[in-house]
């Protein structure tokens, strides 16, 4: 793949990637048309990356609808697709790490401690040996999104990270892979997310600015949930608690419902 993408940018043409971990819908198609539209060529990986899963979290029942997932892919007329297996990507005897940046120490990072080094291991491996111009990721995954920016401003990584909008269903609730696991029941609930952070943002265009405020009304929006994890409104750029929204915030959800985990976020 790396000898792929050199030769291809030896010939004027830039190259885009999307990392995924298949189970593949919309949102990660947006991604690849967005990347087809400012790249010549676009790339996808799909890799259920096991470094980025605790013990006891879903890992072994992680959909991998590969046929399906290339499927899709050709329909949206990818380019190349690299399919690693886990020696590739962690060769006996792996022990390197990429340390995870401070704005990953919260959130996400509070509730799923080995989450991002996972994640940031990966995708660096991934920059090296597919060197993109460009790097595409959908923002529902929020802190994740602000974690690569630094990790790549950090390590002086020439790959561009683009950040690209949610994409949700007709009834509001983002598009995850884990949306799969809800019951019908369960799925009514899971649109408590989106309706908590309208509120806040409904909230915050009537004037409304005390954070607690603001994050009191999510969570009773979010009783029904099995377990919140948090429901916050941050400092967009750096993750850090703020008092009042007076700079660029961001509200973000984390809550189960049923056995699974789902995510969602709103800039204010």
């Amino acid at each position: 793949m790396r000898d792929w993408c050199r030769a291809r940018q030896s010939e004027g043409q830039t190259v885009g990637i999307v990392p995924t971990m298949g189970a593949l819908h919309e949102g990660h198609l947006s991604l690849v048309r967005r990347g087809k539209s400012i790249c010549d060529l676009c790339v996808a990986t799909i890799f259920v990356n096991p470094t980025q899963f605790a013990p006891g979290e879903d890992l072994s029942r992680y959909p991998r609808p590969l046929d399906r997932d290339l499927e899709m892919l050709r329909g949206e007329g990818i380019d190349a697709v690299f399919l690693p297996t886990d020696e590739i990507m962690y060769p006996e005897g792996f022990g390197t790490y990429v340390t995870v940046p401070p704005v990953g120490m919260s959130l996400e990072g509070a509730s799923r401690p080995e989450h991002f080094r996972g994640v940031t291991t990966v995708v660096n491996k991934f920059f090296q040996i597919i060197p993109a111009d460009s790097a595409f990721f959908g923002q529902k995954d929020y802190q994740q999104l602000r974690v690569v920016e630094h990790m790549v401003r950090d390590l002086n990584i020439a790959t561009e990270i683009v950040p690209c909008d949610i994409v949700r269903e007709h009834d509001g609730l983002a598009m995850s892979s884990r949306n799969r696991y809800l019951s019908d029941d369960e799925r009514k609930i899971a649109l408590s997310l989106s309706r908590s952070l309208a509120t806040a943002a409904e909230m915050c265009d009537s004037g409304e600015t005390r954070v607690a405020m603001l994050e009191q009304a999510m969570r009773s929006e979010l009783t029904a949930c099995t377990k919140l994890d948090y429901a916050v409104v941050v400092d967009a750029d750096t993750l850090e608690p703020i008092e009042v929204v007076d700079c660029r915030a961001v509200a973000l959800v984390a809550a189960h419902v049923g056995t699974t985990r789902l995510i969602d976020n709103r800039i204010l």
